[in-house]
């Protein structure tokens, strides 16, 4: 007994389902920290910004209340009302600088000294300084003329980045927390909607376990309308591969039966030491002979009728079905005419086996003559093939069909020509059709098959 061969199993390229949730986890990541550093940039403008107002809120009110003394020193005509100003290393500091004058600190300076940029090189500008050793500044400074004086003066006022540095950490902190809580909530939501969107395959795969333990036939649950097409197409699948096996079964009985009679005359006739045992012999094998060659004919077409791709060239078909035909005959003359790109799903050796038994019957058959037109209708390309032979009677090119059947017995042939025609035809949807030819007097066949 042969050992069966196991199918290898399918080769797999890994989860879709960690497909897709790593894809949306990668795009979600990438929107979330270009959007994260977008408002982050945002966010520390605006607190940067706010803190910069209320130094220049300062010095805009020191500029203001600024007067010259009379030895052209600076004065305030009003006490600064933010008390850090007198508290030493308090984190809010003032100078104002002029040259050839002593600069004017406040208290909260204590020993220590502002640097000054260059008269004439800024007219306002804000800056961060790390002049003073573990403190961080935020500086702000600005050149004024005050009137009754020439001198130019550089008005400077800075404070600690401490509190600025601390709003902008909790910032970034909240900011780091929520995008990442939200960014973990959209990946457990793409998560569970690939969990949920996928579960109609699932479900194919139960159903088909189903149909393999016997339990169903088909698929008949109710799936979403983007799956229902793929469910139809594996049932249509199931029919075709159902109606291959009942028509295996059908040939296999209908060979078994054809054979049955001719072996049994076979034994008989050996049996009874029949005279005419070898003539008997010999024609019964020819009638076996004949129902196995037109099965053998149907079960090639139907084993083939299922390649979507099944498609075929007639004219180069027909060219080389008149050189074979043209080396039997060669006293017959084979024209063709029609259209010479028509192409026909069928396969091309079925098709060429059809064309062969055709133009080979009205080689044979015919006075000399044959002419092959080929043309398209509709969706069916129709195949005429006419002779000047004597043709076929109308109320016998029905019976012709039969396997087996010969009008002429006088002329060498098995009788399944158009029988075998008609069956591969069918096979792929076409049909076969007798008449007579109007322009050569004989037999016309018309092959009509489905447009490739």
């Amino acid at each position: 007994m042969t050992d069966l061969i196991p199918t290898p199993p399918v080769r797999s390229t890994g989860s879709l389902s960690r497909r897709m949730i790593g894809i949306a986890a990668l795009w979600i990541g990438i929107l979330l920290v270009g959007g994260g550093v977008g408002l982050d940039r945002i966010l520390v403008s605006a607190v940067t910004r706010s803190f910069d107002d209320g130094l220049n809120y300062v010095l805009t009110a020191m500029i203001s209340s600024a007067e010259i003394g009379p030895e052209g020193e600076v004065l305030f005509n009003r006490p600064l009302a933010d008390q850090r100003f007198l508290e030493p290393a308090s984190g809010l500091y003032y100078q104002i600088s002029g040259t050839g004058h002593e600069d004017w600190r406040s208290r909260s300076l204590w020993d220590r000294a502002l640097r000054v940029s260059p008269p004439g090189t800024t007219d306002f500008s804000a800056h961060d300084s790390a002049e003073f050793p573990g403190e961080a500044l935020r500086v702000m400074q600005q050149e004024v003329i005050l009137p009754g004086s020439k001198t130019r003066w550089i008005f400077i006022v800075a404070q600690a980045r401490g509190g600025l540095d601390a709003q902008i950490k909790a910032l970034r902190t909240t900011l780091t927390q929520s995008f990442a809580a939200l960014g973990i909530g959209l990946v457990i939501l793409a998560a569970l909607q690939v969990f949920y969107g996928i579960r109609p395959l699932r479900k194919i795969r139960q159903e088909i376990a189903r149909m393999r333990d016997g339990e169903k036939a088909r698929i008949t649950e109710p799936l979403p309308r983007e799956v229902s097409p793929l469910v139809d197409e594996l049932n249509g699948l199931l029919d075709h591969v159902e109606q291959q096996a009942e028509e295996a079964r059908t040939h296999a009985g209908n060979l078994a039966h054809a054979l049955k009679t001719p072996l049994t005359v076979v034994m008989n006739a050996a049996g009874a030491n029949s005279p005419d045992l070898a003539p008997t012999v010999l024609r019964e094998t020819a009638t076996m002979r004949r129902q196995i060659d037109h099965h053998l004919a149907r079960a090639r077409a139907v084993g083939r009728r299922g390649a979507a791709q099944a498609r075929a060239q007639v004219w180069p078909s027909l060219e080389a079905v008149e050189r074979a035909v043209s080396r039997l005959y060669p006293d017959t003359r084979i024209d063709r005419d029609g259209d010479q790109e028509a192409a026909v799903r069928v396969e091309r050796q079925d098709l060429e086996e059809m064309l062969g038994n055709l133009v080979e019957n009205a080689a044979k058959y015919g006075g000399g003559s044959v002419f092959v037109t080929v043309a398209q209708r509709g969706h069916m390309i129709d195949i005429l093939v006419e002779d000047d032979g004597t043709g076929i009677p109308p109320a016998e090119r029905e019976r012709i069909f039969d396997r087996g059947a010969r009008l002429d017995t006088g002329k060498p042939g098995t009788g399944l020509g158009l029988a075998i025609v008609r069956d591969v035809a069918e096979i792929y949807g076409g049909d076969v059709a007798l008449d007579e030819s109007e322009d050569l007097g004989g037999l016309m066949v018309r092959l009509c098959l489905p447009r490739a």
